[in-house]
C-alpha cells in the first residue's frame, strides 16, 4: 500500500504500538472521487494512531517536520521539553491535530482558535513568532493563499510555518467552488468550518510559494501516507 516503509515509531513520543480505525466514509469517497488505493492511504493518515499518545500519522509527520527544521533527532515530546528549544514562539492555529498536547508545554506557546481569529486577517505583529503550526486547517479557509500570507507577515526572519492538509498525490490541487458541499470531519458534519474549499493535490506547494515565502521544505516519515509542509521565512 505505501511506497515507503510504514512508520515502526511514533515521531511523537517514541511510542511502537499502533492502532488503525476506518476515518473515511462512503460518500466523502465519491465526493472525493477517490480510488481504493487513495481511500487506503488516506484513511492511514488520519486512523493510524500511537497507542500510546494518540497521535494520529499526519500529527507525525508534522512533528517530525518541526524537529527536522530545528535539527532536533528525538522525538516531539524531548523536542518541546529541551531548554534550547523553550524560548521559541510558536503560534497554534486551530488544535494541530494531537500536537496540542506537546505544544501547550512550550512557555511562548499561543493558540488562536476560530472563529476568535481569522487566519486570514490574524491579530498579531508582523515578526512576532518563530513557528507557526496548523494541521488540516488551510483546505477548509476560503481564501488559502491569504491565511499562508499571514502566516508569513507574523513569521519572523529564519522562521517556519509547518503543518498539513490532505493531499491526493497523484492529482493536482482543486478549488471546490462550484461543486456541490462537502465536510470533513464526520458523516454527520455539516457545519461551515468543516466545508472543504480546497482539494489538495501534488502542487500543493505553490500556495506557500504564492504567499510569499521562497522556500517549501516537503518532509514525510511514511510516502504517500503522511506529507508535512513547511514554508521557510528567509527574511
Amino acid at each position: 500500500m505505501t511506497s515507503t516503509s510504514p512508520v515502526q515509531v511514533c515521531a511523537c513520543c517514541g511510542g511502537n504500538d499502533f492502532t488503525q480505525q476506518k476515518i473515511l466514509w462512503p460518500a466523502l469517497v465519491q465526493e472525493w472521487g477517490l480510488s481504493p488505493y487513495e481511500n487506503e492511504y488516506i484513511d492511514r493518515q488520519q486512523g493510524l494512531n500511537c497507542r500510546r499518545c494518540g497521535s494520529c500519522l499526519r500529527s507525525a509527520a508534522l512533528a517530525l517536520a518541526i524537529c527536522r527544521c530545528f535539527g532536533h533527532p528525538g522525538t516531539f515530546h524531548q523536542f518541546v521539553r529541551k531548554r534550547e528549544y523553550r524560548h521559541l514562539r510558536v503560534l497554534e492555529v486551530n488544535e494541530a491535530g494531537q500536537l496540542t498536547q506537546f505544544l501547550r508545554e512550550m512557555p511562548l506557546h499561543t493558540l488562536a482558535k476560530y472563529p476568535e481569529v481569522d487566519m486570514t486577517r490574524m491579530p498579531y505583529r508582523d515578526g512576532s513568532y518563530d513557528l507557526v503550526v496548523h494541521s488540516d486547517t488551510l483546505e477548509h479557509v476560503p481564501q488559502p493563499t491569504a491565511a499562508l500570507s499571514e502566516c508569513y507577515r507574523v513569521l519572523s526572519p529564519g522562521g517556519y510555518c509547518a503543518f498539513t492538509v490532505p493531499v491526493v498525490v497523484d492529482r493536482m490541487t482543486r478549488s471546490r467552488a462550484g461543486l456541490p458541499p462537502s465536510y470533513h470531519g464526520s458523516s454527520a458534519e455539516r457545519a461551515r468550518d468543516f466545508m472543504v474549499q480546497t482539494e489538495y493535490g501534488c502542487d500543493a506547494w505553490k500556495h506557500v510559494m504564492a504567499a510569499g515565502f521562497k522556500e517549501c521544505r516537503v518532509i514525510t516519515p511514511e510516502f504517500p501516507s503522511a506529507l508535512a509542509f513547511v514554508g521557510v521565512r528567509w527574511d
